[in-house]
């Protein structure tokens, strides 16, 4: 029975004739995994012959060209191991989108409680806190356009904000949470109704425009 070598789409092959070494990224961020080289001794001892019959010719160089092809098949066999065993030595670190069929790493780039990739199911948490933030640059675009007599006027109550991921530990936040799943700190301050600053704990009134909180 033939035997098969799965491979898959998100590699690069850095291999030469002195070893075998591959590249796995994922297709959504970027990021990924090398193996380590894994040296190949023919490779050596064909180069000494390559070098010998530069240098003596003749029988040399009759050995060399025999070492060539003997390099050419025995690398080709060791090579189609070595991706083989580097394919299966990164599977845990990948993951293919049943919807979009994308690799991507399990680390970044997974939503594992809809079982997609977060191109396909984004992190509620993470669009929310970027819709927030879009609103407020509207906002201040808004404010600024806003005719001098209008400023007295007083601003839309800012809602609290949403945090795509922890000011502590920098943990990616799949949810709107108010603590941090990682590290255990909160998310959730204080922040002024009026100008949307954050509030010191305890402060009675806005260090920035002064409004009672």
């Amino acid at each position: 029975m033939a035997k098969y070598i799965e491979f898959v789409s998100n590699y690069n092959d850095l291999s030469t004739e002195h070893g075998f070494q591959f590249e796995f990224e994922c297709n959504r961020c970027g990021s990924g995994y090398r193996t380590e080289m894994q040296a190949w001794a023919v490779g050596s001892v064909a180069n000494v012959l390559d070098t010998a019959s530069s240098l003596f010719g003749g029988f040399m160089n009759t050995a060399a060209t025999l070492g060539e092809k003997a390099r050419s098949a025995a690398w080709q066999k060791a090579h189609d191991n070595a991706f083989a065993e580097a394919v299966e030595e990164i599977r845990p670190q990948f993951i293919q989108c049943p919807r979009c069929s994308a690799w991507v790493c399990r680390k970044s780039c997974w939503n594992s409680t809809h079982g997609l990739c977060k191109s396909c199911a984004p992190d509620l948490g993470v669009e929310m806190a970027a819709a927030q933030s879009d609103r407020s640059v509207e906002e201040i675009h808004r404010h600024a356009r806003m005719a001098d007599g209008d400023r007295h006027l007083k601003a839309e109550t800012w809602k609290e904000n949403i945090k795509a991921t922890c000011p502590k530990c920098e943990a990616p936040l799949a949810t709107d949470a108010k603590f941090c799943p990682n590290c255990g700190a909160s998310l959730k301050g204080s922040y002024c109704k009026e100008c949307g600053k954050p509030l010191q704990p305890g402060a009675k009134f806005c260090a920035e425009c002064g409004t009672k909180t």
